[in-house]
């Protein structure tokens, strides 16, 4: 799908009012122009339709005990399976990584029913392969997609529904306290998200018995593309595509700091986007509460340094929620002008293009700065601002594109726009309305109009809560917690899965 056009100011106002639009939206793209296609799929993944796909090959995700063929007889099997295997207290066969040139199974000291359960689901497993030895080759197998801060992303079946999605690693969860700390971080904010344009968890797999409780794996909804290789490719951008992007950056991003939660690695990479043009934010792997305490010090390594805010290239010891506003002007520029705004070979040098830019800082905008950092600026020569420069970015930079940028891309923080204040901004209005009158899911079309929401750009309340990783203190501890906390995900919801130790693609997941 493309993105759909809307011209009416009647349609325009109803929007923001909340209303419903006098035209049959139900029928939109009947009426408006289409924008071509975002890049399919397999231009960059050599992604097969999904009609290839069935989830009888021999995925490296399996429901507990489950060898279906077909995902009805699995849905079928369901509870049966469940009432069957998962007794209190049993664990499923499940392994940590082998030693290299030892084979994926039990490891010699697993409980006598964890290797009796292995057992059985080898020879379920290789009773139900064994008369199609050469059904793999002809559909899609499950693939690596993606390498995140932490952890690398595979394309799997899941097998209840038959449904591609994506599976997160997150290996060497438990090596120490901080690596621990993290990944529940992480695990717990993928669990807390509700919105559209951020990634959320669906699933998590099945934990081993403790003892055997390595890695951890994610289930999230599978995104085609990212907006770095969009960016890249030879496909047009429309000042349309631009727009609505930009919005949905910025709808994920003031969600996000409403839970005051800080991402702190916003690039194109980690902007997950689909040929239907919806985007979602994603690897949280480096993301944050808050610190409202300006003594206490925030780690300095953080944003890929093309996108990374000057506060932090100044070596400030505490920073905002306007560092992620920093790298989204720098990917709102990157969409206008299809190249990198600010690409430098260091840190130093990365402080200098941006100084180019926005000429040399006053002292009250370097008050946080270091003394090393504002002794290399103040060395320098003067510097006057250029930012008409920007207009030059493309045909698309029109003054209110720029004038947006422009309140992005402050070297003082605290004068920075915030991800709220940018969404009210009149350049982003048409991007609001194409993707509010067929792109989301938050309002409906009906038979008389579009039904829309009365909260266009919602926020979360309560907050992220991060105090629980204020007890953690051990990692044998945080090892249980986050067992428990995984076993609790799963209460009530459907047929657990686990890995598939004995398949192909689980072999080369884990190597």
């Amino acid at each position: 799908m493309s993105l759909c056009g809307a011209t009416a100011n009647a349609k325009m106002m109803a929007a923001y009012n909340g209303g419903t639009s006098a035209a049959a939206a139900g029928h939109h793209h009947h009426h408006h122009h289409h924008l071509p296609h975002l890049p399919p799929p397999h231009l960059h993944h050599h992604h097969h339709p999904q009609h290839h796909l069935h989830p009888s090959s021999a995925p490296a995700v399996h429901p507990v005990q489950q060898h279906a063929s077909s995902a009805a007889a699995a849905a079928a099997a369901a509870a049966a399976a469940a009432a069957a295997m998962l007794n209190p207290g049993q664990q499923q066969p499940y392994f940590p990584s082998p030693a290299p040139g030892q084979a994926p199974g039990p490891a010699a000291a697993a409980p006598a029913q964890v290797q009796a359960a292995a057992a059985a689901a080898v020879k379920a497993h290789h009773h139900q392969h064994s008369q199609h030895p050469q059904q793999q080759l002809d559909i899609e197998p499950d693939r690596p997609i993606g390498y995140g801060a932490f952890g690398v992303v595979w394309s799997v079946t899941d097998p209840r529904d038959g449904k591609r999605v994506a599976l997160k690693k997150m290996p060497n969860v438990f090596q120490n306290l901080v690596s621990c700390k993290r990944v529940f971080r992480e695990l717990k904010m993928l669990c807390f998200f509700k919105h559209d344009n951020v990634l959320s968890a669906l699933d998590i797999l099945q934990p081993p018995h403790i003892d055997y409780f390595e890695e951890i794996y994610v289930v999230t909804e599978l995104m085609q593309s990212d907006l770095h290789k969009i960016i890249v490719s030879p496909q047009p951008l429309s000042s349309d595509h631009v727009k609505v992007f930009l919005y949905q950056i910025l709808r994920g991003l003031k969600y996000l700091h409403s839970a005051g939660i800080l991402h702190r690695d916003i690039k194109p990479g980690n902007l997950l986007v689909n040929s239907n043009c919806v985007l979602k934010i994603c690897d949280f792997g480096l993301a944050r509460v808050e610190e409202l305490d300006e003594s206490r010090h925030m780690t300095q390594e953080v944003v890929t340094q093309y996108y990374r805010a000057p506060e932090i290239l100044m070596g400030s010891r505490h920073y905002s929620n306007a560092i992620d506003i920093w790298s989204v002007g720098c990917i709102f520029a990157e969409l206008l002008g299809r190249r990198i705004l600010f690409q430098a070979q260091s840190p130093i040098q990365q402080l200098d293009l941006i100084t180019d830019l926005l000429g040399t800082p006053s002292l009250e905008a370097m008050r946080t700065a270091c003394e090393g950092a504002k002794a290399h600026i103040l060395r320098g020569p003067h510097k006057q601002p250029s930012l008409p420069v920007l207009y030059t970015l493309s045909s698309q930079a029109t003054h209110e594109a720029v004038h947006l940028l422009c309140r992005m891309l402050v070297f003082d923080p605290s004068k920075r726009i915030s991800a709220k204040d940018a969404l009210a901004h009149p350049y982003l209005d048409e991007g609001r309305l194409r993707y509010h009158t067929c792109m989301c899911k938050c309002c409906f079309s009906t038979s008389t109009g579009r039904v829309y929401t009365s909260d266009f750009e919602p926020i979360t309340n309560p907050k992220f809560d991060d105090t629980f990783e204020k007890n953690l203190s051990s990692v044998r501890q945080v090892k249980e917690i986050i067992h428990q906390f995984i076993l609790e995900q799963q209460k009530g919801n459907r047929v657990p899965l686990c890995i598939n130790p004995q398949s192909a693609a689980f072999k080369s997941f884990i190597r």
